[in-house]
């Protein structure tokens, strides 16, 4: 087990479901109705998601849901594609309740999520902090 945390640890796309999620992600960044839709539903699962497993990740994770919004409606496209497909999929593996760790085993639950979660803000930090300039700017 040891050996499959720290594959996770390093680089959650060799994750099988992980590498599933992405592929959904692409699907969703193609489709801004399909997007839509999720931000929507990624907005009211994240009310009763526990912050404290992602510590300061939470804040990452509710600008990933801006930029999401931002991206469907037009209004923000500075995101190169495989980083909107990054961000989407650490979307949506955070919100699914059945994914490497099932979220209702206590105390680990959420480890795997979280795991997930850094990696992409690992990965797409700068975009995101694009972002966050953007929205200051915007009107």
């Amino acid at each position: 087990m040891k050996g499959k945390r720290k594959a996770l640890a390093k680089d959650p796309r060799r994750n099988r479901v992980f590498a599933a999620v992405l592929d959904r992600a692409k699907w969703f960044a193609k489709n801004p109705d399909a997007l839509r839709e999720l931000f929507h539903e990624a907005v009211r699962k994240t009310k009763s998601v526990p912050k404290a497993p992602f510590k300061d990740m939470w804040t990452y994770l509710q600008a990933m849901l801006r930029l999401t919004r931002a991206y469907y409606r037009g209004e923000y496209r500075n995101v190169r594609f495989a980083n909107l497909v990054l961000i989407i999929g650490a979307i949506i593996y955070v919100l699914d309740p059945w994914d490497l760790i099932p979220d209702w085993i206590p105390g680990l639950g959420f480890v795997d999520d979280a795991t997930v979660l850094a990696f992409a803000v690992q990965k797409t930090r700068e975009t995101l902090d694009d972002f966050a300039a953007w929205e200051t700017r915007a009107p």
